[in-house]
């Protein structure tokens, strides 16, 4: 009778300790993103392999540029929520060059300016359906930076720290009370509109 019980006791026990590990690390793979970007924070990799290659592309067919620019076209497209250093965008730069992609000519100064050949053009419309869904994604990892912008932080603190000197200033007449609510609902109306 102990014997059954204890063995019961045991798997019903094991069964939970086994359970325990494999949701801890279901959520562990969830957060650290099956989207494969952006995941993993400041360390990890925003794109996956092969992924920067095509946005460059993209970018060079839309408008032939310089590495520097093709840094911060990507910077931009990415909402400031990603920023290619130039030890991985020249690299992608010199790959797509050797894969005969894309032409550089010497633009002067130390500079080249790249732009996309035939075959470059072809490669991208070969893949336009994942580099549509790399812009896409970028565009999803700008709005959510966007919360972080410094120039809305920098508003935020100022409004609440006005906020804050006032209230704390003393009694407030009624006049002064219905003034600050009108401009703290005419600001709320005007972020909504944007």
């Amino acid at each position: 009778m102990f014997g059954r019980h204890h063995h019961h006791h045991h798997g019903r026990h094991g069964g939970h300790h086994s359970r325990h590990p494999f949701g801890f690390d279901g959520r562990e793979h969830g957060g650290m993103g099956g989207r494969g970007f952006g995941r993993g924070g400041p360390r990890g990799r925003f794109f996956d392999h092969g992924d920067l290659r095509l946005v460059v592309l993209k970018l060079i067919a839309d408008k032939p540029s310089h590495g520097y620019e093709l840094i911060k076209a990507v910077e931009t497209a990415a909402g400031g929520a990603y920023s290619p250093s130039p030890g991985v965008i020249y690299p992608t730069l010199t790959l797509l060059e050797e894969l005969g992609y894309v032409a550089a000519t010497d633009a002067g100064g130390g500079k080249k300016l790249y732009t996309i050949t035939d075959e470059g053009q072809a490669f991208l419309e070969a893949n336009a359906q994942p580099v549509h869904g790399l812009f896409e994604r970028m565009a999803e990892a700008a709005s959510r930076s966007a919360a972080f912008a410094p120039q809305i932080l920098r508003a935020r603190e100022n409004l609440k720290t006005a906020l804050r000197l006032k209230l704390h200033a003393g009694s407030l007449t009624s006049e002064q009370i219905a003034a600050i609510a009108k401009a703290l609902d005419d600001a709320a109306t005007q972020i909504e509109a944007v």
